[in-house]
């Protein structure tokens, strides 16, 4: 039997501590270590953070050299955003990265950063792969619906949601949320924040045989008719209560990828579009195809809100892909390049 593989999980919020959960109920990984943070997180017992009853002797810590002693083959790496600094330590250390934090391809990275990640894969013989809910999953469906095609003329994927659940309002508030819709240099903002779906849009062009000329973004912000205080933060009258923007792939004057988003925060605003409270895929060509995908609560689910459900949803995507990132090639690699990655079964008893 193959032993299983040894996995630290790297911080433990809202989406660590979903991939932090899976970890310890997978018989083929073996959860050696946690990094927190958060003081208020170190030598608390990983089942604590992870919201399970049996302890597993496994406690958190802040200390990187002694998380690296341990080994590792592969870390899930959950922070909100990326740190060069830290993924070249565990990289040059040999640890398999599996991120949801604002990574598909590296290509928002300077080109100084990007040759930095590349040297300690090659240094560690180790691998970087970047996933989550969308970008991630969306685009892969994305890229699976095209080969349905006999050619492909665009594949657009739209995040088209109720954000009010999402209980981060520096990460709204960074997406222009709360703010005057006038706010000079506020798309150009947004466009940073959400440069990762420029990478997953490059990633579907390189797949279906596209050399993109450039890739633009377009943003439409709309103001919402009435205050709206959503607990974690409020959405007064008049600043943004809905953020509809893309990504766009482009070659010559033909929109060939198109990756981006249809936010609203409550109840008071009217997008530009009505929101379909899913992923919109579609890709056109011949034939069109399109697909919403709805995510859902298990008959089980006790949580108070559905918030867990769309941290689970970034998680997994991440957390599953350990054993094929392990197994894969050194070096950056992407959706397009490892095989499908599947959940496991649920074993009983």
């Amino acid at each position: 039997m193959t032993a299983p593989l040894r996995v630290i999980q790297w911080t433990t919020g809202n989406i660590g501590q979903r991939s932090l959960h899976a970890i310890i109920g997978r018989p083929d990984l073996e959860l050696v270590g946690v990094y927190a943070h958060g003081a208020d997180k170190v030598g608390v017992d990983a089942a604590e953070l992870a919201g399970l009853a049996q302890p597993t002797g496994v406690t958190a810590t802040n200390d990187i050299d002694a998380l690296l002693a341990l080994k590792p083959d592969a870390c899930c790496y959950n922070p909100i955003w990326p740190s060069v600094d830290e993924l070249v330590r565990l990289l040059e250390a040999g640890v398999n990265v599996c991120s949801s934090a604002a990574w598909i391809t590296g290509g928002k990275q300077t080109p100084a950063d990007r040759k930095r990640i590349e040297d300690a894969c090659r240094a560690g013989n180790s691998t970087i792969f970047g996933s989550g809910a969308h970008p991630g999953l969306t685009n892969m469906v994305g890229m699976v619906l095209s080969g349905a095609c006999e050619h492909v003329d665009e594949i657009r994927i739209t995040e088209s949601v109720d954000c009010s659940s999402y209980e981060s309002a520096g990460t709204m508030t960074a997406m222009g949320f709360s703010q005057d819709p006038q706010t000079p240099g506020l798309a150009e903002s947004v466009r940073r924040e959400s440069e990762v779906f420029a990478e997953s849009a490059a990633m579907m062009a390189d797949a279906i045989g596209a050399q993109l000329d450039r890739i633009t973004f377009d943003v439409q912000f709309t103001a919402a008719t009435a205050d709206s205080d959503l607990g974690f933060m409020k959405i007064p009258a008049g600043t943004v209560g809905s953020v509809f923007g893309y990504h766009r792939g482009w070659v010559g004057e033909r929109n060939v990828v198109s990756v981006g988003f249809n936010w609203i925060m409550g109840s008071h605003v009217t997008p530009p579009k009505p929101v379909a409270d899913g992923h919109v895929i579609q890709v056109f060509g011949r034939p069109n195809m399109r697909t919403v995908i709805h995510c859902l609560p298990p008959q089980d689910w006790s949580e108070a809100n559905y918030n867990g459900l769309g941290s689970i949803y970034t998680a997994m995507p991440v957390t599953n892909a350990v054993p094929a990132v392990v197994a894969a090639a050194p070096g950056i690699v992407t959706l397009a390049d490892l095989p499908p990655i599947t959940g496991r079964i649920k074993l009983v008893g």
